[in-house]
């Protein structure tokens, strides 16, 4: 079996929280995805210099070929990693045009902030038998 990718997030956004709670839950047996913030330690080790200043501060995959997916195609990809229902849902999402898609991640990125409440640290509250898929450097 692959190894687990990594889902940078921004440790101080609670929708990012959410969306990170959200797969660490559904990745029952944490064999999809391990999880670090943005611009922390894991991050400077394994993603290269010059791609890091471009990424934005919200959600990013470093998949296991060593791609960097954001915004929408972050997220499609972290649903189709998923079991159930959720693979219809990114295969369906998959069908709309990318501008449009980044468009609406777009929008609901600008407002997060307002919308949802600034986390007090960086990694999200979980039960403690998912806190060992969370790199907190």
């Amino acid at each position: 079996m692959a190894a687990p990718e990594i889902v940078f997030y921004d440790g101080a956004c609670g929708l990012c929280h959410r969306a990170v709670r959200f797969a660490a839950l559904r990745d029952r047996d944490g064999s999809r995805f391990r999880f670090a913030p943005l611009h922390g330690v894991t991050f400077h080790e394994r993603v290269p210099p010059e791609a890091q200043p471009r990424l934005p501060d919200s959600i990013v995959v470093l998949t296991g070929d060593g791609r960097l997916l954001t915004r929408s195609e972050a997220i499609l990809h972290m649903l189709s990693r998923l079991d159930g229902l959720w693979r219809v849902v990114a295969a369906l999402g998959g069908l709309a045009p990318g501008r449009l898609r980044d468009g609406a991640y777009d929008l609901v990125a600008r407002t997060r902030q307002r919308l949802f409440a600034r986390p007090e640290g960086v990694c999200p509250v979980l039960p403690p038998h998912l806190r060992d898929r969370f790199e907190t450097r």
